[in-house]
């Protein structure tokens, strides 16, 4: 009776600790999330205010509601998107406007009319953009004619006035007002992308060092599930480009750390999927027993590190040297390891080690001619201990 009240004992306060933690992150995620978009809440309460007075006070539209609901929408497209947020509010509202007014010149009003009214908007929506918010607003814009205009007499111009007011107001607030700082949207959508490709990478050395497949295998499978912080990387490359080509504050930074750090974005892809076939064939070569070299963890383990040191230097918007300097040394390492003697697999590793240092040298800011230049210099001659077939995929990586 006394073990059994214990064990029920232990299992509450388990179930309590699990709870609590859970608890704890979900309330971490929230709070996360609340500051992650907290400037973009500001930033639409601003906009649709500016909207409103400069609709209704300054050009007396009577109920300016569509102003600020535009400039929310605006607001609400994607950073990177509000520019084209923007031209397709204006877009749809045309043609809304001019489907509308021609059918009820010919047509008049009615359910039927109605109906005929918002396909043929959607319709020409469609043709001209094919972008769901040309669409939304085209069908939305025809409804409002066909419905208010036999009551409210002058509603076509005044809704294209709201259109322009609000979608114009909310890129003068992301621009000028309240502008986006590019280099930490980067920041933000880079660093799960890197974190993960260091820890997995580190994991793969540790793995190789202590000949676990069971961790290789966990490290594959944990890189694997990089497709939504790598797409949430590649909006932030839009929406750095646009926050400095907008924003005058931040014109200066195109060309510097923002536009390096942009273009890094296809690149930093490359070295996630060719770290991937590295871990693979990681795994391959633990479980078909091939020599172990003690400079090929070590290679893997100073790629990890240039991944990290690049992180950092583009957070702090900094030329990339050390980054550049600790991944031809893992080249260096890796040579290494391949003079010493690998089998099939471990030249494959080597091969990738190679081709992930010269994707992260291009991710740095440096030419592909540059970096296979480097990478060939640095990995040294190709005259391996034990012959594994591997040469002839080296020379060609």
């Amino acid at each position: 009776m006394v073990a059994a009240g214990r064990h029920g004992a232990d299992r509450r306060a388990s179930l309590v600790v699990r709870l609590r933690d859970r608890t704890t992150a979900t309330l971490r995620e929230r709070f996360r999330r609340v500051r992650a978009i907290g400037g973009l809440a500001v930033q639409a309460g601003l906009a649709a205010a500016l909207a409103w007075f400069v609709a209704h006070e300054l050009l007396h539209v009577a109920q300016p509601v569509f102003a600020p609901i535009s400039a929310v929408s605006t607001l609400a497209a994607s950073v990177g998107h509000r520019l084209r947020r923007t031209v397709e509010l204006i877009i749809g509202v045309t043609v809304g406007v001019l489907i509308g007014d021609l059918l009820l010149l010919v047509i008049g009003t009615g359910w039927w009319q109605l109906a005929l009214i918002v396909v043929l908007a959607i319709v020409v929506a469609l043709f001209l953009a094919g972008s769901a918010a040309v669409v939304i607003q085209a069908g939305a814009t025809a409804v409002l004619i066909a419905t208010l205009s036999p009551s409210v007499r002058d509603l076509e111009i005044p809704r294209f006035v709201d259109a322009l007011i609000g979608g114009g107001l909310a890129l003068l607030v992301t621009a000028v007002l309240l502008p986006l700082n590019p280099l930490r949207v980067l920041n933000r959508a880079a660093r799960p992308v890197l974190d993960l490709l260091v820890a997995q990478l580190g994991a793969t050395a540790d793995a190789l060092a202590a000949r676990d497949a069971g961790r290789a295998r966990a490290a594959r499978s944990a890189l694997r599930q990089n497709k939504g912080q790598l797409q949430a990387f590649v909006e932030a490359t839009q929406g750095a480009r646009e926050a400095s080509t907008l924003s005058p504050v931040h014109w200066r930074e195109r060309h510097g750390p923002v536009g390096r750090y942009a273009r890094a974005a296809e690149p930093i892809d490359r070295a996630m999927r060719n770290s991937g076939t590295l871990i693979r064939r990681s795994v391959t070569l633990i479980e078909d027993g091939e020599p172990v070299p003690e400079a090929l963890p070590e290679a893997v383990a100073d790629l990890a590190d240039a991944v990290r040191l690049l992180k950092r230097q583009f957070a702090a918007g900094a030329e990339p040297d050390r980054a550049r300097e600790q991944a031809l040394r893992a080249v260096r390492t890796a040579g290494r390891a391949y003079r010493e003697g690998v089998g099939f697999s471990g030249a494959v590793v080597v091969a990738q080690v190679r081709t992930t240092v010269s994707d992260l040298l291009v991710a740095s800011g440096l030419t592909q001619g540059e970096a296979n230049h480097l990478v060939r210099g640095a990995f040294g001659g190709l005259e391996a201990a034990a012959s594994g077939g591997g040469t002839d995929r080296l020379a060609s990586s």
